[in-house]
């Protein structure tokens, strides 16, 4: 039974940015650690999530596939493949989409972009002739 987009419950994991649930209005987002989570480790979060009542977990742990048995959960995953604040904002709604695109025990990638590389100021020794 699909599920309404008024019943997704979606759990963010410690992983990710926790202003990213304001965006992601209408949805009842909780932060795992506003629900003191933030020492679970990633089995005992899953089920912590199930028992929750959570629908979707998004997460920022790119190997979670690898880690757990996913298989079988009526818990969706949702991975977001990098932490970097602005650029997981500036893609809020490609990540909304997914969430409620995602069936029931489904497992999606978010495929972001990489966050622009800063160069870092060179204090080497001064260029010949200087």
């Amino acid at each position: 039974m699909p599920v309404s987009m008024t019943d997704i419950r979606i759990l963010l994991d410690n992983n990710v940015p926790a202003p990213l649930g304001r965006l992601l209005a209408p949805h009842e987002t909780v932060h795992a650690s506003a629900l003191g989570w933030h020492t679970m480790s990633n089995d005992n979060l899953i089920r912590a999530a199930r028992a929750g009542g959570f629908t979707v977990m998004v997460t920022c742990d790119r190997n979670i596939e690898h880690q757990q048995n996913l298989s079988g959960q009526s818990l969706s995953f949702v991975v977001l493949t990098n932490t970097h604040w602005p650029t997981i904002r500036d893609n809020a709604g490609v990540i909304l989409t997914t969430i409620e695109a995602v069936g029931p025990g489904g497992y999606e990638v978010v495929d972001l972009p990489r966050p622009p590389l800063r160069r870092r100021a060179y204090f080497g020794p001064p260029a010949p002739g200087e």
